[in-house]
């Protein structure tokens, strides 16, 4: 198993926090996310690990230059997106592989949940999710996302914008699974789609992560939904760190 972290962007919503530093270097607790990431992989056994760095690549290239991570820039950084700077490694899209966010943390529980689901692609949702989103928001509803799912746990609809909270049986976390049997069909479909196309009026470099899923779900393969209960934080904006940190949120 592999892990490919995405960690391209600064996080403007950082502030200060991140103006000298990539946001995944951003300090929870007195530890990097960074290395909260780095860490609770190795704790499962996952030490074969490559960084999609971008913004400040520099920075976090020489704090991680004693460890045998590995790097792959996304130089369009500013003005691209998630699944263009996890294309940027698809040279190391060769075996069983988890895709992870640079934003966020979890437990060993939650990371070992995905990685042993043994379907082909499989993404971490949080059933709990707005325990979470009221910490972080006066209108849960406002920042969430449609995700809907069949009796199966097969994802059939994510990203989307929601109008009731019954759009929404969970929220992703920006955690996936994808097995070796299907690296080669997704890279397939990826280099498929037509790069002149708007995607929910992205472009293509600009196309999200759940649009692709979405992409996915419609015209490749079935997503399943690995079930968590929490066990995670995301951190999207400064605000994010305050209210943990208030609030002695940890994992």
């Amino acid at each position: 198993m592999k892990a490919i972290i995405l960690a391209a962007g600064r996080g403007s919503r950082m502030g200060l926090a991140t103006e000298n530093k990539p946001k995944c270097m951003a300090i929870y607790n007195n530890k990097l996310i960074i290395d909260y990431k780095i860490e609770t992989f190795i704790t499962c056994g996952i030490t074969d690990i490559v960084i999609v760095n971008g913004y400040k690549k520099n920075v976090l290239e020489s704090y991680l230059g004693d460890s045998e991570v590995r790097f792959v820039a996304n130089d369009k950084y500013n003005s691209t997106n998630m699944v263009y700077s996890l294309f940027c490694a698809e040279h190391e899209m060769d075996g069983d592989l988890t895709i992870s966010y640079g934003d966020i943390i979890y437990t060993d529980k939650v990371l070992n949940q995905i990685t042993q689901n043994k379907s082909d692609i499989v993404v971490a949702v949080d059933k709990n999710w707005r325990e979470l989103w009221a910490l972080r928001m006066e209108d849960p509803l406002k920042d969430a996302e449609t995700l809907k799912m069949d009796a199966n746990c097969n994802i059939v609809e994510l990203g989307k914008k929601p109008s009731s909270y019954g759009e929404i049986e969970g929220q992703f976390i920006g955690l996936i699974k994808i097995s070796r049997s299907a690296i080669k069909q997704i890279r397939k479909f990826y280099h498929s789609l037509d790069k002149s196309a708007t995607y929910e009026d992205m472009d293509f470099n600009n196309m999200y992560m759940t649009q692709f899923i979405q992409l996915i779900i419609e015209e490749l393969m079935p997503v399943k939904a690995e079930l968590i209960s929490g066990g995670w934080l995301e951190f999207d904006s400064f605000r994010d760190l305050e209210i943990y940190e208030r609030n002695l949120i940890c994992l």
